[in-house]
């Protein structure tokens, strides 16, 4: 639950130094905007708060690993939430009110962390986490949309190196197998989830493990 905090303030403190410019220009997520990848990251912080004050008794259906869909296709921009995520964020008009509302919420949502049990249950898209592993989930969407914020953005911080390491984890978790020692985490992460082509050397590295990606996570 430490790490979730960590690579969270990480990320919001990104998004708090960017110039206004920077706002403009092209994000990670294929059709995104970085305005639209903020505020993204402001419904993000919204459904932590109602997960975790949504506690259940049922018994947990899926942990950190397996709270993940993986897709057949990677994502157009062209879904209707995605679509809405874009006109959400033009409706701010200023990037201060972005920052503001993402600080506001986030800084919320992140003491909700904190205070949770780690053992609590709550329940979310129809399914049953315990509150550390859903937490724990949510390094790996913190880490991948601070790759996301970067992507065109050479001067902006990236994601914490434990968050890169965690996440490199909880993927190959998913894909069955391990990236090559080679790779570097972010690498890993890149490649992995499709956000980055594979170079031929890297395909040669990753041999049949190349067919099975990328991992497009949901």
């Amino acid at each position: 639950m430490d790490l979730f905090s960590l690579s969270w303030a990480a990320l919001r403190t990104a998004v708090a130094e960017l110039p206004d410019e920077d706002f403009a220009q092209p994000s990670g997520c294929t059709g995104w905007l970085v305005r639209d990848l903020v505020c993204h990251l402001v419904i993000d912080a919204q459904d932590v708060l109602i997960t975790l004050v949504t506690p259940v008794e049922t018994e947990p259906t899926r942990d950190a690993v397996t709270y993940w869909d993986v897709a057949e296709t990677p994502p157009t921009g062209d879904d209707p939430l995605d679509a809405l995520v874009v006109r959400l964020a033009a409706a701010y008009e200023e990037p201060r009110l972005l920052k503001f509302h993402l600080d506001d919420v986030g800084s919320a949502a992140d003491r909700a962390a904190e205070l949770a049990a780690p053992g609590l249950r709550v329940r979310t898209r129809d399914e049953v986490l315990t509150a550390g592993d859903y937490l724990s989930a949510y390094v790996l969407e913190w880490t991948l949309h601070h790759l996301d914020l970067v992507a065109h953005l050479p001067n902006a911080a990236e994601p914490p190196a434990e968050g890169l390491a965690r996440s490199r984890e909880m993927l190959e978790k998913i894909a069955g197998t391990a990236f090559p020692a080679s790779f570097s985490d972010k690498d890993a992460l890149l490649v992995g989830t499709g956000r980055r082509v594979p170079t031929d050397a890297e395909k040669a590295e990753l041999g049949e493990s190349a067919a099975k990606l990328p991992l497009v996570l949901g």
